[in-house]
């Protein structure tokens, strides 16, 4: 049996939060709830969801804008609630990278039908490892075989073997540290080539981005090739071979 997508939900109408949290569960969902912007930001900096559900109209900050951090700086596909309904509001959605724009009242059952079809098509894009990987070392060769990234398929190759699949995000810092070798790269310049604006919020999300992919990679067992040069920059700390 597979293990269940991790899905969270961001509603600050408490009574429609119950009822969808409960029906999700009922159905094989891990579900967890949030009432606010700020409630959700938490929860994501420590842990790792696949969906996130977001209801445009939140008491501290727009779910359009929470949408648009979702889409930048993580790998969880999104499907925005709202009571807006007209076709300016679903393109502002989508724009905002929704992958599905529900109207209010949303019936339980839809939208956990909309959840299982993302899932599926989500499982149907997935690369074949190895087999689409021919070149992935071999198991006497593994001991000794360095980082490979693989630039097509936005996937890390541990020095076991074992892929790792990247968000645009995590591909393309780890990418930019390969291209430096074993050098420092600056934070400042990190932000420029990442298109993070030189604020203290996208310090924030730029560290958060960075959090997720050392807990993905730590939990293969694998220590993470990067070094920290805290208010400073990061460097490689282990050989990435770029493929």
């Amino acid at each position: 049996m597979k293990t269940p997508k991790r899905i969270i939900i961001v509603e600050d109408d408490p009574d429609l939060l119950e009822n969808m949290v409960k029906y999700l569960r009922l159905a094989g969902h891990d579900v967890t709830g949030t009432r606010s912007a700020g409630e959700f930001y938490l929860h994501i900096s420590g842990e790792t969801f696949s969906l996130a559900i977001i209801d445009i109209g939140l008491p501290d900050q727009s779910g359009l804008v929470l949408s648009e951090y979702v889409r930048n700086n993580t790998g969880m596909r999104i499907i925005i609630l709202s009571a807006r309904s007209t076709l300016a509001d679903r393109l502002n959605g989508l724009k905002a990278g929704a992958d599905f724009y529900m109207v209010k009242p949303v019936d339980s059952k839809e939208l956990s039908a909309t959840i299982d079809n993302l899932f599926m098509r989500l499982e149907a894009e997935r690369p074949m490892v190895p087999e689409e990987f021919p070149d992935t070392p071999a198991e006497s060769e593994r001991q000794t075989a360095p980082w490979r990234l693989d630039g097509k398929g936005w996937v890390l190759f541990t020095p076991e073997g074992e892929a790792i699949m990247l968000t645009s995000k995590e591909f393309l810092f780890i990418n930019t540290l390969a291209m430096k070798d074993h050098e420092l790269l600056p934070r400042k310049e990190l932000m420029r080539i990442l298109e993070y604006p030189q604020t203290g919020q996208a310090i924030h999300a730029l560290e958060s981005m960075i959090s997720r992919l050392r807990r993905k990679i730590e939990s293969r067992q694998c220590p993470f090739p990067v070094k920290t040069f805290h208010g400073i920059g990061y460097s490689l700390s282990d050989d990435i071979d770029q493929i």
